[in-house]
């Protein structure tokens, strides 16, 4: 749904737009269209066609890996520090995940084609958007490190922080069947972990709203992945 620019962020809310040098914005700034991003929506689906690129401003998308008999996981999330498309520029045109927006809020898009345009032409975008793209692989990567061989509390703590570095508050609104869905675990599982986090009050946990109350021991309890990424995020899109 589109919004118009003063019911949603600045398009320098998304990090990546802002650290563009000021004539490389200004010569996208009149291609990006505000829009809303619900909790739910799919931005784009296995295998189609993408027409756009989405910067979030202020939500949270979520890339699945969907199985032939419905089941999924999830393989990365984008919010303020990224896009969402990278199958574009690449030269992929599709990808054989799916993306769902996971937290509300707001974003812009950008056609294909302007951002095709503007990537072959080189220079800071180009650069600034393949060191986004290796920052995404590390994610991508840790993740299956991480669904393979940790436990699914520490998944929990390491998806949560994920998020929390994406928001402006605390909160999250989610469901334990969602969570559930995008870690790739049962849903006991995930009331499992979320009721150690929550006796240990590191979280509290009421009608699909999380809300983190210790970020630093949560910090404490996650497992090596989440500093992993955060650390190669940091270092190539300081």
């Amino acid at each position: 749904m589109l919004a118009t620019r003063s019911e949603s962020n600045s398009p320098k809310a998304n990090h990546l737009l802002a650290a563009l040098p000021e004539d490389s914005y200004r010569a996208l700034q009149p291609f990006l269209e505000p829009l809303q991003l619900p909790l739910g929506m799919v931005v784009y689906e296995s295998g189609a066609a993408q027409g756009y690129v989405y910067f979030p401003t202020s939500s949270i998308v979520s890339l699945l890996y969907v199985l032939a008999d419905g089941a999924s996981a999830e393989i990365a999330v984008t919010g303020n520090e990224g896009l969402v498309g990278i199958a574009l520029f690449m030269g992929g045109e599709t990808t054989p995940s799916r993306a769902v927006v996971q937290s509300a809020g707001h974003g812009y898009r950008l056609r294909a084609a302007v951002l095709k345009k503007a990537f072959e032409a080189g220079g800071d975008l180009q650069h600034l958007l393949l060191r986004y793209t290796q920052a995404l692989i590390t994610q991508m990567t840790q993740t299956a490190v991480c669904n393979r061989h940790h436990a699914v509390d520490q998944q929990l703590c390491r998806w949560l922080l994920l998020s929390l570095d994406r928001l402006s508050g605390n909160e999250l609104v989610m469901t334990q069947e969602l969570i559930a869905n995008m870690l790739g675990v049962r849903r006991e599982g995930v009331t499992e972990a979320a009721g150690k986090l929550q006796a240990e009050g590191l979280i509290r946990y009421s009608r699909g709203r999380i809300t983190v109350l210790d970020r630093r021991q949560l910090e404490a309890r996650v497992c090596e992945c989440y500093a992993v990424v955060k650390k190669e995020y940091d270092r190539l899109l300081p």
